[in-house]
């Protein structure tokens, strides 16, 4: 949450001249509703589960840069599909970083606690381990421009997943 998944994920695409898909959106188009007006009406197992089928059909479509929300990469089902479709890249940025995008921000269900840092610190803690398994870490930094972030992804990828590149052009 706040790591850049879908601006740099939108701004990779371009560069690379493929589509560019975010999984949050698709499910928020079929269901006619926000991420926050499924988890209050229908709670975080019925969104997960949806979150899967969407984005197990979208790696099905055209090679493309796919956007996941900051907790699909925690279930075991997403992170295998994931890898088995394509490659996952874990946008690496620390806690500070990570509050200071999302900190006035009303649109993250899960921050909507009475102590929203700490949630995101609790997420955080939980998350990195898991994170940590992707296919591809790149190390996002404070300053950095989408298209420098979009750079260094691409270039990540060109050294150590060379066929990903070749299979989206």
């Amino acid at each position: 949450m706040g790591a850049g998944k879908t601006a740099v994920g939108r701004t990779l695409a371009a560069q690379l001249g493929v589509a560019f898909r975010d999984s949050d959106h698709e499910i928020e188009d079929a269901a006619n509703m926000t991420i926050a007006e499924i988890f209050a009406r229908d709670g975080e197992p019925f969104f997960r589960e949806k979150e899967h089928q969407v984005i197990d059909r979208l790696l099905d479509g055209t090679p493309g840069i796919l956007s996941t929300g900051g907790g699909a990469f925690m279930a075991e089902k997403n992170r295998e599909v994931i890898t088995q479709k394509g490659v996952s890249v874990w946008l690496d940025a620390d806690l500070d970083l990570l509050w200071e995008r999302v900190r006035h921000k009303d649109t993250r269900p899960l921050l909507r606690t009475a102590d929203p840092y700490a949630t995101l610190s609790g997420l955080y803690h939980d998350r990195v381990p898991i994170y940590e398994l992707a296919d591809v870490s790149v190390r996002s930094e404070p300053g950095l421009t989408l298209e420098a972030m979009g750079h260094r992804v691409a270039e990540t990828l060109l050294a150590s997943r060379p066929d990903v590149l070749e299979t989206a052009q």
